[in-house]
């Protein structure tokens, strides 16, 4: 576990959370591509079937002889045409060697488009992170395998390593071909994130976002599958917990919602992950609840295989590095958060 006060610092003016997820949101959006070299891998699309056969999306680049594996995907809202932090990984994942799978999660994007199946959090993204790989294996993407997410994206990757401990026989995937996982700011605990975000000033206006972007992701699988969603369930959303409580817990067979956090809450599962994992968190991300930094650090300070490091700054998966940062650990360019994921894979291959 490593607390990093110095060896992570932003530029003056984005040092403060709520300013540098603000401009992740609102302005390095429209300039990242004169911010990166790599050009983007050649892709082609592929269809996977995840857990319960349900047909996700995705897109895979495998270059020349490549040293191994990197499947990921996004946060909460959003699609792979949008998510262009992803496609930063995707490109300098690409340029470092490593195939690379990048796929919509479940109800979102594309796979929304395929199939009306909402998410779940984690509890059956956990295993499409692992049926994808056993597919993407017969493709020709070579072992090791590393997991990789940011925000609720990095929830979903984190389960996937969970899973690692589940793998069945006949997907013919050996769960030594499964590397670890690297996340940058996890989700890691809904109901008390929740709480937090709609009695903060700043923070009500964040939830409201985000839950007006859930409803948006109702209203598009609606379009697809009008026969199974209600549309009128839709209308009363006004929140992230009145999405989940109006379309995903009875689904998934839960009587509240706040079980339906405790169950995919993966805070617990830190303590027996059996793979190398990084976590990057930031102390001021300002759309998680503060209380959850030391039980992170105690969820993980008794597994060695975890690598935790607790940034002072970075905001809520933005982590630009300042010119004197990228200096000292010699970075192309200002992406600290990916800089130092494909650093830690590169090293623990």
């Amino acid at each position: 576990m490593t607390i990093e006060p110095k060896l992570y610092t932003p530029p003056l003016f984005l040092k403060q959370g709520l300013l540098m997820t603000l401009y992740i949101a609102f302005g390095a959006n429209r300039k990242w591509e004169k911010t990166i070299k790599e050009p983007e891998p050649p892709y082609f699309s592929q269809i996977f079937t995840g857990a319960q056969d349900i047909p996700i999306f995705g897109r895979v680049a495998i270059p020349k002889n490549p040293k191994g594996t990197i499947i990921g995907t996004y946060g909460i809202t959003g699609t792979l045409e949008n998510q262009w932090i992803l496609r930063i990984l995707g490109r300098k994942a690409f340029a470092a060697g490593y195939g690379v799978v990048l796929f919509d999660w479940r109800g979102h994007g594309k796979t929304g488009q395929l199939s009306p199946t909402l998410l779940s959090d984690g509890l059956y993204e956990g295993k499409d992170f692992i049926k994808i790989t056993a597919q993407a294996k017969q493709m020709g993407c070579p072992s090791p395998f590393w997991f990789t997410g940011y925000s609720l994206g990095g929830q979903l990757a984190l389960w996937g390593i969970k899973e690692t401990e589940n793998i069945p026989l006949e997907l013919g995937l050996d769960e030594s071909e499964i590397g670890g996982a690297a996340v940058i700011c996890p989700n890691l605990d809904s109901d008390r994130t929740l709480s937090f975000l709609v009695n903060d000033f700043w923070g009500k206006y964040l939830e409201k976002a985000i839950a007006n972007g859930l409803k948006q992701l109702a209203w598009d699988i609606y379009h697809h599958h009008p026969k199974d969603i209600d549309p009128v369930a839709i209308e009363r959303i006004k929140s992230i917990r009145e999405f989940d409580r109006e379309l995903i817990i009875k689904s998934l067979g839960f009587s509240s919602v706040e079980e339906y956090y405790a169950a995919s809450c993966p805070l617990p599962l830190l303590k027996d992950l059996k793979k190398p994992t990084l976590i990057l968190y930031a102390a001021d991300d300002p759309l998680f609840a503060p209380s959850i930094i030391p039980d992170l650090q105690i969820a993980c300070e008794d597994n060695s295989l975890i690598d935790l490091r607790i940034t002072r700054y970075g905001g809520h998966v933005g982590y630009i590095s300042s010119r004197s940062c990228q200096r000292l650990h010699q970075d192309p360019d200002c992406w600290w958060g990916w800089n130092r994921i494909l650093e830690w894979i590169n090293n623990n291959e």
